[in-house]
């Protein structure tokens, strides 16, 4: 029984899909002006490893997350640039999409530009107007009436008082109400701009959400995700939007990633805190970058630093370690041993997807198949299948532990240096062989002697 923790209704609710074994789950995507940084990779990294974990389940998955590719910030940075907006959302989708294809992120069902859906969105808006959710103001921006929908705040579980109090409002003698927010803005001098029933301008960041998540998925679909920081107010204006008009759910079910902190501050570009996936991958194996990622219950803030992500290493390297000199085509072992630790992982993950127990399972079978490989290989064997099997659903361990131990190392010299330190011991020369161990120190790689022979992987 898959248990889900609701936004919306503040506890963990049985996962029930509209459609049984199918599931369609919308998560709010990147606005592409520059690198993606560490806090999308926690985000959608929580995301990929929860569908990946529906799927192993028997779940057929329909994925939409979304890219928005027309904003101020875009506008802006197309401004500095002095080139069209489009140069610089085709740079950063490219670029998002290299950081997620190495993090091990599966490509989504639907990934649709908000800049394809102009027309939905403006149909969306007329019906808002028609229903009086919605008004022109006298310089034709288009506002969302808050108080029109009485169900306003059903996310943030506070009164429309409440939710104002506090809050930073955009000051605007157009605007009926402060709390009212933007739909469609008229356009200015040098902006991108599309034709409409209120004259040439764009949408607003919230409006593209409901029109892309209403056009793919339906008017309710079973989840809708994003960062913890997306609950208010951009959920919280979705369903505004949305349920306006279907009179019905936007979702079945809210879920929501917390925060990634830097050296235990809040990550921030205003701090200097801020840090781009490619920083970190230029100096780790993606792998152990999900790893940390995933090492902490998606819902919980969570740390990163230099330091944490060489734990991350560390124990990344004690997985695979596991794994050096197994036959892992050997079938997936099925003992009762092998029984309860699925069982533990599979409970783990059916509770909230909680990844750090799920993990711990892991390293548990990773003990388990050191402790059989001096005495029964075939059986240490089926275990790492079983190992791999599960870490799989996680997005974890998707190379080979000759992949993982060698990456970024000149392969073939490593070797020829082996073969002459190979050489070099069969012939008792003790001083260089040590004089070779150091050489491949140098170059990052440790040799190893056993049972007679040389093997070696990086430090």
């Amino acid at each position: 029984m898959q248990k889900i923790y609701n936004t919306k209704l503040q506890k963990k609710v049985k996962l029930c899909s509209l459609t049984p074994k199918k599931i369609k789950i919308y998560v709010c995507g990147v606005t592409v002006y520059n690198d993606c940084h560490i806090g999308h990779a926690r985000t959608y990294v929580a995301f990929d490893t929860i569908i990946r974990f529906l799927e192993y389940s028997g779940y057929e998955v329909e994925y939409v997350r979304n890219i928005t590719d027309i904003d101020d910030k875009i506008i802006k940075q197309a401004l500095v640039e002095n080139v069209d907006f489009t140069e610089i959302t085709q740079r950063y989708i490219q670029s998002m999409q290299e950081d997620f294809a190495l993090l091990g992120l599966q490509a989504p069902t639907h990934e649709p530009l908000a800049t394809d859906y102009v027309p939905q969105m403006i149909s969306l808006i007329e019906k808002l107007i028609a229903s009086k959710h919605a008004y022109v103001a006298q310089n034709n921006d288009v506002y969302y009436s808050v108080a029109s929908f009485a169900n306003y705040g059903q996310l943030t579980h506070q009164s429309l008082q409440d939710f104002m109090a506090g809050q930073r409002v955009q000051v605007s003698s157009v605007k009926k109400a402060a709390e009212d927010f933007v739909l469609w803005k008229h356009a200015k001098p040098n902006e991108p701009s599309w034709d409409s029933p209120w004259g040439p301008g764009r949408p607003g960041w919230h409006i593209e959400c409901s029109a892309m998540a209403g056009d793919i998925l339906g008017e309710t679909f079973d989840i809708h995700g994003g960062g913890f920081d997306l609950i208010c107010p951009h959920h919280e204006n979705e369903c505004a939007q949305s349920e306006a008009i279907s009179k019905k759910p936007l979702a079945n079910l809210w879920m929501h990633s917390g925060f990634l902190n830097i050296n235990k501050e809040k990550m921030a570009k205003s701090i200097g805190n801020f840090i781009t996936i490619k920083q970190v991958l230029s100096k780790t194996n993606p792998q152990v970058l999900r790893f940390l990622l995933l090492s902490g219950h998606y819902r919980s803030q969570l740390e990163y630093s230099d330091a944490l992500l060489a734990n991350a290493k560390n124990s990344m390297d004690r997985l695979y370690q596991a794994l050096r000199n197994l036959n892992l085509d050997t079938p997936v072992a099925t003992c009762n041993t092998a029984k309860a630790y699925q069982s533990q992982f599979i409970q783990a993950m059916h509770d909230d997807f909680n990844t750090p127990k799920a993990i711990a399972v892991l390293f548990e079978i990773a003990k388990h198949i050191n402790s059989l490989k001096e005495s029964d290989l075939p059986e240490a064997s089926s275990f790492g299948a079983l190992l791999l099997e599960l870490a799989h659903s996680l997005g974890l361990m998707n190379i080979t532990a000759k992949q993982y131990f060698t990456a970024d190392v000149d392969i073939a010299k490593i070797e020829n240096l082996m073969l002459a330190r190979t050489k070099a011991r069969a012939q008792k020369d003790w001083q260089q062989s040590d004089f070779i161990r150091q050489q491949l120190a140098e170059l990052g790689v440790l040799a190893e002697d056993k049972n007679g022979s040389s093997s070696w992987r990086k430090k």
